[in-house]
């Protein structure tokens, strides 16, 4: 199995071409959970699977899995990183229509490492949903992107870059966790450190941990603050571990449309999967 391993902003994938079908769908969580697994195998945050697209409207479909095998609805980084995957192996131009679980993705090349995606537009926002933990209210706020969506909860945290990291993992966990969210939720954590600037940190369901980096959870928290008028929508930079993305919105009344997020992307290794715990 031939495998390409990419990275945007440290956010970092494992991505393989199926799209002769040679693979079974319900092979593919057994694969992700044994390739993903950093100290046995290559190791990423997530895994995709480049297929022929069902939609006449897409050049070819994302399949996207979490590191545990479990498959999601899509990934902001992980179809930045796929755009310039299936640029630079001829599957696409330099505009692309990507068909994922969530929605269509249309894709644009900046320059060599730097591309531009239109995520799928909001299906659920709710800008006033407190939550208890431990017997503490925190603000939150939750989005889902796409339909099925991508749930996420934006929660403001004051001095979010000297949080003790132990205890902000075992909040994120409880969160991700919490009976209010039914789908499971992943938790960003964001600090605004200036206009337009912000600083954020998100814990991913299926990862289980912290990210470098997570493309529909920044989308998610720019959109929460564009909406209470934190944000100004345009151009909104967003520091992480692994970089910085920027995010563009536009609203029209209490509507976000046409959300977009642009940043790096990285090829770090192209190769064969060698791993002998692996079979096909």
């Amino acid at each position: 199995m031939e495998f390409c391993k990419m990275n945007g902003a440290g956010n970092d994938f494992i991505i393989v071409n199926n799209m002769n079908g040679e693979i079974a769908f319900d092979k593919w969580p057994e694969i992700v959970k044994l390739l993903c697994e950093r100290h046995m195998s290559i190791g990423a945050d997530g895994f995709m699977v480049v297929e022929k697209a069902e939609s006449e409207d897409a050049d070819y479909k994302m399949l996207f899995f979490n590191s545990d095998g479990s498959m999601g609805e899509m990934c902001g980084n992980g179809a930045r990183c796929i755009c310039r995957y299936g640029y630079e192996f001829g599957l696409a131009g330099e505009i692309q229509r990507v068909e994922t679980t969530a929605g269509l993705v249309i894709g644009e090349r900046i320059d060599q490492r730097r591309y531009k995606i239109r995520i799928n537009d909001p299906s659920v926002i709710k800008l006033d949903y407190p939550i208890e933990v431990d017997g503490r209210e925190y603000v939150c706020s939750y989005v889902e992107l796409g339909n099925p969506g991508i749930p996420h909860a934006v929660v403001p945290m004051e001095n979010l870059k000297e949080y003790p990291t132990r205890e902000l993992f075992d909040l994120g966990r409880k969160m991700r966790y919490h009976e209010a969210f039914p789908k499971g939720v992943n938790v960003n954590f964001y600090e605004i450190t200036g206009e337009d600037q912000i600083y954020e940190r998100t814990y991913e369901r299926g990862v289980e941990d912290f990210t470098y980096a997570c493309g529909t959870g920044t989308c998610s928290m720019v959109t929460v603050l564009t909406l209470q008028g934190k944000a100004s929508g345009k151009g909104v930079r967003v520091g992480m571990t692994g970089g910085e993305l920027v995010i563009d919105v536009e609203r029209d009344g209490d509507e976000i449309k046409n959300l977009y997020l642009t940043g790096p992307t990285n090829i770090v290794a192209k190769g064969l999967v060698t791993d002998e715990d692996l079979v096909l």
